[in-house]
């Protein structure tokens, strides 16, 4: 008799789904080493095998709006008669104990792996004088009113009328996202009681000399500012009007150099941290914006293009909007009611968008467009179409064994 999971020549399910786009971004290869790095590799054969269990999350989170069955069997469509009967589609709990015992760490993993800018140097709308153009936000996420999420990542701040419980548990998040193309390539996930600029520090890793750096106001902060710095990216931040920001040295562009210090050194006993200081209105608004950056050089960066290019940060807005109404649908809820699941959805997620904004980035360099140019909803329409166009072909079947995938 064959085994769980297997046909009756021996092949294992796992072998023979493919999810389009997502297995052509997350081949099967990847997601082993994934698994075998995190310990999540099985020795005896299941019913859901740890590689399905990651291609299920991911699915999950292409088709948000649908059950957990429903998933499923969106994943094996098509090998009903080859399978004939071996293979059922797994109840709700039995999924979800799969996805308890694969744990975040794989998906994680895969995230770190794969999830790194795309654009190259023809990619328009990506570079601004050689600098890579990304932004830095935070935003939180949904979840399930369960004890186990409540008690891990906490509620927001009560309304003030006296309300015990208000609004969702949720989930916070820190991101960088280059902004030519909307591809997330660092994220930092904690409760809600941790700060945007503690999670920031961490994404800062992933930050790259040929960078620069968009940032609002909230994260304005000397040391924060200090760390972002000390990477080797150039920064181009946003500061509140309170912020006193003496000219130290006016430039001939219209901006000037000053000095940042910490907001707790009042008297300023300790050496400033030098800025440069681009000032500028918009039309129909009677604020005066302020930004700050590293390029000390007007030459280099004038802060006329520095202003447009600031523009450029609203570009994680619109990167959220995706994953956050398009991809999740609105009003985004995620599903899971334990902690270890939300982070495990969340980064699914992630990955689910890299992809599909990896293939349209794909599409614009074959047809010299911008990236930004490029509908995401109709290229999410396209990318569940191939689930289900696609799922009885074996990504093996499909491409040579010597081909090596793009990450």
């Amino acid at each position: 008799m064959p085994r769980a999971g297997q046909s009756r020549s021996g092949e294992r399910l796992s072998d023979r789904v493919a999810i389009g786009v997502l297995t052509a971004a997350f081949p099967p290869s990847l997601v082993d080493a994934a698994l075998a790095s995190t310990g999540r590799l099985e020795q005896r054969s299941r019913l859901l095998p740890a590689r399905l269990v990651v291609y299920f999350v991911l699915a999950m989170c292409l088709f948000s709006g649908q059950g957990y069955e429903e998933v499923a069997r969106l994943l094996t469509e098509g090998l009903r008669e080859r399978w004939r009967g071996q293979w059922t589609v797994p109840s709700s709990a039995a999924i979800a104990k799969a996805r308890s015992r694969l744990g975040v760490e794989p998906v994680k993993d895969l995230f770190a792996t794969v999830c790194h800018p795309v654009a190259d140097d023809a990619t328009r709308g990506a570079f601004y004088r050689g600098w890579r153009l990304c932004a830095i936000d935070g935003t939180t996420f949904d979840l399930p009113d369960s004890t186990a999420n409540v008690d891990a990542f906490g509620r927001p701040p009560r309304s003030g009328r006296g309300e015990l419980h208000v609004g969702h548990p949720q989930i916070r998040m820190v991101g960088l996202v280059e902004c030519g193309t909307h591809a997330v390539f660092a994220a930092e996930i904690g409760p809600l009681r941790t700060g945007e600029h503690a999670l920031a520090r961490q994404v800062f890793a992933s930050l790259r000399p040929d960078t620069l750096l968009l940032a609002d106001r909230g994260f304005f902060g000397v040391e924060l500012w200090q760390s972002a710095a000390a990477t080797g990216a150039d920064l181009l931040w946003r500061v509140r009007k309170d912020i006193v920001l003496a000219v130290v040295e006016q430039l001939p562009d219209g901006s000037y150099l000053s000095e940042i210090f910490d907001q707790k050194d009042i008297h300023h006993t300790r050496r400033g941290v030098r800025v440069r200081v681009v000032e500028y209105m918009i039309t129909g608004h009677e604020d005066v914006y302020r930004l700050i950056t590293t390029i000390m050089d007007p030459i280099a960066a004038p802060a006329a293009e520095l202003a447009a290019v600031y523009a450029q940060r609203w570009e994680f807005e619109s990167t959220l909007d995706e994953i956050k109404t398009h991809l999740g649908g609105p009003h985004l809820v995620l599903r899971s009611q334990y902690p270890d699941g939300a982070e495990q959805e969340l980064y699914g997620f992630l990955l689910v968008h890299h992809a599909i904004r990896t293939l349209m980035h794909q599409a614009a360099r074959e047809g010299d467009h911008d990236p930004d140019r490029i509908s995401f909803i109709r290229s999410l329409r396209v990318a569940r179409r191939q689930v289900t166009d696609q799922a009885a072909f074996s990504p093996r079947q499909t491409r040579p064994r010597t081909q090596r995938h793009a990450h």
